[in-house]
């Protein structure tokens, strides 16, 4: 009975991944952030089917237990993706990611058919701990873009978008699921797959709690799509309220107060950002004070970076070095030194 509940609870974690899978695949928007998510996703769920089934099966056959290593293998690169893809652009990376991707893919691919499982028992023993490295390589490396961007909404006292509360989520679970494989060997080979399930049912629960905390305005709001002429209209007002006023430079200016501006509700503002421009309000008001503290650093070669942090709309210099560096990759300081250089 013990081994019943055992296979039921960690079954249903990877079955239910695998429906969430499909869901997001063929449900609308149809955005690269939700694509990319989806088969993030896939990988998870062929990685804990493949556990579940070694753990009361060790006889399994042995192309499922490659098929099970090879997706392990893509779960860190396409996290990382899935995190740039909603803390920054894709396209800022300096190696193209479709071409990163699809090398990855590629070799993964074509190691499993000149050395197959079946015939390279060892050789896959000793691959199996570089793909564990390959997944902490790449969470270390999702880490240092997310964290900044952490850092930035919190020292601006930002509230976090509904994407963003997401990532959070898909970026701590998944950091769980491999710290639970990792150390699997003190504890239960199972331990992942359990751990996949805990994190999926929690992270529904969340959801349905911040769901259920919305105001009933803001939920009928929310069905709601502003109709395209009238986003327009606002989207014209909002840049032309923000560049004539430069409210981005009030250090203080949150959601509420530019949509008392703007004359809208704050549920119009956030729809009219999130849907129509496809930007958080923390992302919109740092690309603003990011493109002012860059004319000020080119302009102003003789301002100091404090005096420019606060210019930009900054209470905080380290929030300003963290927001920049995510931006442009680099220092205040470099980015002045690379523009004299030209």
């Amino acid at each position: 009975m013990n081994s019943q509940i055992l296979f039921f609870f960690s079954a249903l974690g990877a079955f239910n991944g695998l429906l969430l899978t499909t869901y997001l695949l063929f449900s609308a928007p149809a955005t690269i952030q939700r694509r990319l998510l989806a088969v993030l996703m896939l990988v998870i769920s062929l990685r804990v089917s493949k556990s579940i089934w070694f753990y009361f099966d060790p006889s399994l056959g042995k192309q499922f237990l490659q098929l099970g290593l090879s997706a392990c293998f893509l779960i860190g690169p396409l996290l990382y993706f899935y995190v740039v893809s909603q803390v920054s652009k894709l396209e800022m990376l300096k190696l193209n990611w479709k071409i990163h991707l699809t090398f990855l893919v590629t070799l993964v691919v074509g190691v499993g058919i000149l050395y197959p499982y079946q015939s390279n028992i060892e050789l896959w023993g000793s691959l199996y701990r570089v793909i564990n490295i390959t997944w902490a390589i790449y969470l270390v490396a999702a880490a240092i873009q997310f964290f900044p961007t952490l850092f930035v909404l919190v020292g601006d006292n930002t509230r976090y978008s509904k994407d963003e509360l997401l990532c959070i989520n898909v970026f701590a679970g998944t950091t769980f699921i491999w710290v639970a494989y990792f150390t699997a060997s003190y504890t239960s080979y199972i331990a992942g797959a359990l751990s996949f399930s805990l994190v999926l049912y929690v992270s529904v629960t969340l959801w349905l709690m911040s769901n259920k905390s919305k105001k009933p305005t803001e939920q009928a709001y929310a069905n709601k799509k502003i109709a395209p002429d009238i986003a327009a209209t606002l989207e014209r007002r909002l840049n032309d309220l923000m560049l004539t006023e430069q409210l981005y430079k009030n250090a203080n200016l949150s959601l509420p107060v530019l949509a008392k501006k703007l004359q809208v509700s704050v549920p119009q503002l956030s729809q009219l950002l999130n849907d129509n421009l496809a930007k958080s309000f923390s992302l919109y008001v740092n690309e603003l004070r990011i493109q002012e503290a860059k004319r000020l650093l080119i302009q102003k070669p003789n301002m100091t970076i404090e005096l420019i942090s606060e210019a930009s709309g900054y209470n905080s210099q380290s929030t300003f070095y963290a927001s920049f560096k995510q931006f442009e990759n680099m220092t205040p300081a470099q980015y002045r030194k690379q523009y004299k250089s030209i």
